[in-house]
């Protein structure tokens, strides 16, 4: 067996299977068959056709077999040659008896139909309505829309594929594989509703050939072999109905076959698969079909043992159905077993990176972060961010936010670089009610402080929201509170945010828009790291860096004479002193600001050991104190009266003064004398001055 399918294979292979199927096909249609061979080409074509019936029921997609217009042609051509070989020998040998065309054309006259013409040409009149009114028409149709839908819609398929190849949802491959299925899609319906119109064809020529067979029989065997009317009408019919029959079974096979594959959709299942889990799916079916069966089973009068029978046999499939959904459903919920843990070696993947900026939160605090329970803190924290990009001019890095169960369950932390610089607790179901620093009555609550500024407040109910409002108090939600304190926090080290990759990328959209600007600045004249140093210098005064023009101009201006970074710090700053200035006292003309008595300042000059660099500063501590002092009046005046604190001083002690300032001070500014606008006008409000005495007042008002 082995041998004769690899000879066959060979030749398939070589290229002859072809042409032996077409000599084969001319042999039966001009030579004369002996009845052994035409018993061995019936059997072969019931065979054939059994084997493409079984081929499309467990076949998973159409396409998988898109051999079959061809194979249905083969099998026409092969069955329509067999029917001519089959009559010459009937109209020829017919007289001799019934056995005359072959055991397998008897066996179906005399068997089949039991001797009886009359049923054989009832039951061959019925597999012919059955193949030619039902199935071949049916097929047929399906054929014909299903092979225009496809051509219309292979435009609109190629448009799908180069979209998805377009925006990188599919590869080169994968897009050439699909354009190759649809072609082949195309080509597969089209040849079906060719091959429909070859099955269409066969069963019209069946009923022709039927009749040819039978009154040319009858008239041979009664006119040339003389035989009664009674035996002509017996042998001849009985042969051309056993011929018709054993080639219209094969014929409904094969019709049936095409339309199996024309009617199936495709899925990763064969054809039975598709029928259990789609028509036996839902138990009800079989509930309802039972209970309608065994309705009619309890009618007097009805065939009870049958329709109770199916009916048990419905319901038991039901119960067994449900059965199974309920293990099935149960097995589903079930969380699989834990895998054993295996010892991970350890690598640096284990190492988990810093967040620049993080938020940890107490498990009480997690709804405010869960946007399904209503959490608010998400699109508040994006709104810090994108308010502090758009004031100081550079991306602010994003907030990572998680839980952190060492924490108390109402608390927060904030961290920068991994290290907390913030934390408080807070009430998730509570408003915070904030003093301002005058109100017209008392709330009750618990008592508390904002997170950001250390006011006095209290937690009150959100019911008492409204009534804290009218008696003056500023009430905010939790999120708010939060969203808040890290704003603030951001602001104080705005200069820590910003990195290489923050300084190259304004640069490079600088570049963008005055490429002559940059050009040769980087890292020619300066290292990116000076430039950062100096943006970091800025933010740290709370200057924005939105004027990235400005900045780069007085950098490539000032690099020419120098490198140090507080010399290029200063010369920015010179650049940037309309907006500096506009931004601490606004559009007024005159500038209210603060002076050092001339010794004071000249002692402060001395006491820097290298020009232009204040880490070389030493003040003596009590005098350093008395200064601390006098400005912290000096601006309490001046906050008091509702104008901004300025100090001013020699551009040399400038940067000094301001560190000096700012750790107590924060609402100090710090102006050197070249940094005022030729527009602005000074006046002058106090005058910090020396006194040998410790303690004595240092700040006199003008």
């Amino acid at each position: 067996m082995n041998q004769a399918l690899q000879i066959i294979k060979d030749f398939v292979k070589n290229g002859l299977g072809v042409p032996i199927v077409v000599m084969m096909l001319l042999g039966m249609i001009v030579l004369p068959l002996p009845p052994f061979m035409l018993d061995a080409f019936f059997t072969f074509s019931i065979s054939l056709a059994l084997v493409v019936l079984l081929a499309s029921v467990y076949v998973q997609r159409p396409l998988d077999f898109s051999v079959f217009p061809t194979i249905l042609l083969l099998a026409t051509l092969i069955r329509l040659a067999l029917n001519i070989a089959s009559t010459r020998v009937v109209l020829l040998e017919g007289h001799t008896g019934t056995g005359a065309a072959g055991q397998v054309i008897e066996s179906f006259g005399e068997f089949v139909i039991g001797g009886n013409y009359a049923v054989g040409l009832v039951v061959f009149a019925i597999l012919v309505i059955i193949n030619f009114v039902v199935v071949t028409k049916g097929a047929g149709r399906i054929s014909e829309v299903s092979a225009r839908f496809t051509l219309d819609a292979l435009p609109g398929k190629q448009m799908a594929i180069d979209a998805d190849l377009n925006t990188g949802l599919i590869t080169q491959e994968q897009a050439q594989a699909r354009r190759q299925e649809i072609v082949q899609e195309a080509d597969f319906y089209g040849s079906m509703d060719g091959a429909s119109k070859f099955v269409r064809g066969d069963a019209i020529a069946g009923i022709l050939i039927l009749f040819i067979n039978i009154i040319g029989g009858f008239a041979i065997g009664t006119i040339q072999h003389e035989l009664s009317f009674a035996d002509a009408a017996r042998n001849y019919t009985l042969l051309t109905i056993g011929d018709g029959l054993v080639a219209q079974i094969p014929s409904l096979l094969l019709s049936t076959a095409a339309a199996i594959v024309v009617t199936r959709v495709s899925a990763a299942e064969n054809m039975g698969q598709q029928v259990l889990s789609q028509l036996f799916d839902n138990p009800r079916t079989l509930v309802i079909t039972a209970v309608v069966m065994g309705i009619i089973g309890l009618i007097p009068g009805m065939p009870n043992t049958a329709f109770l029978t199916l009916a048990a046999i419905a319901g038991l499939g039901a119960y067994y159905m449900m059965k199974k959904r309920e293990e099935d459903q149960r097995i589903k919920d079930t969380p699989p077993p834990p895998e054993p843990e295996k010892p991970k070696e350890l690598g640096w993947d284990d190492i988990s990176a810093v967040d620049l900026i993080g938020l940890e939160v107490g498990y009480r605090l997690i709804p405010l972060v869960d946007k399904s329970q209503g959490g608010e803190l998400m699109a508040r924290i994006k709104g810090v961010r994108k308010k502090l990009t758009q004031e100081f001019g550079f991306l602010i890095p994003v907030v990572h936010i998680r839980d952190n169960l060492e924490l108390n369950p109402g608390a927060y932390r904030i961290t920068l670089h991994g290290v907390p610089i913030g934390e408080a607790e807070i009430y998730a179901d509570r408003h915070l009610a904030i003093n301002p620093g005058q109100v017209f009555g008392n709330i009750h609550g618990i008592p508390g402080k904002d997170p950001a500024f250390g006011l006095e407040a209290i937690w009150i109910e959100q019911g008492q929201r409204d009534h804290a409002q009218t008696l003056g108090y500023t009430v905010v939600d939790p999120s708010t509170v939060i969203a808040t304190h890290l704003s603030q926090i951001l602001q104080t080290h705005i200069h820590e945010l910003i990195g290489r990759e923050e300084a190259q990328e304004l640069l490079d959209k600088l570049v963008i828009k005055t490429p002559k600007l940059v050009e040769g600045l980087v890292p020619e004249t300066l290292p990116l790291t000076s430039i950062l140093k100096v943006l970091q210098n800025l933010l740290s005064e709370g200057i924005p860096i939105r004027d990235m023009r400005t900045i780069v101009q007085a950098l490539a201006d000032e690099a020419q004479e120098t490198k140090d970074i507080a010399a290029l710090t200063a010369a920015v700053r010179i650049g940037l002193s309309r907006s500096i200035v506009q931004q601490i006292n606004g559009l007024d003309e005159e500038l209210p600001v603060i002076t050092l008595e001339p010794s004071l300042e000249h002692l402060l000059l001395q006491s820097i050991q290298v020009p232009g660099e204040a880490g070389g500063a030493g003040i003596e501590p009590g005098l350093a104190e008395r200064i601390l002092d006098s400005l912290t009046n000096a601006a309490g005046k001046q906050e008091m009266a509702g104008q901004p604190a300025v100090l001013l001083v020699a551009p040399a002690i400038r940067q000094m003064m301001s560190r000096f300032a700012r750790r107590s001070l924060s609402s100090l500014h710090v102006l050197s004398y070249n940094e005022i606008p030729d527009n602005k006008q000074i006046r002058l409000v106090a005058t910090v001055g020396q006194h040998e005495k410790v303690g004595a007042p240092l700040a006199e008002s003008v």
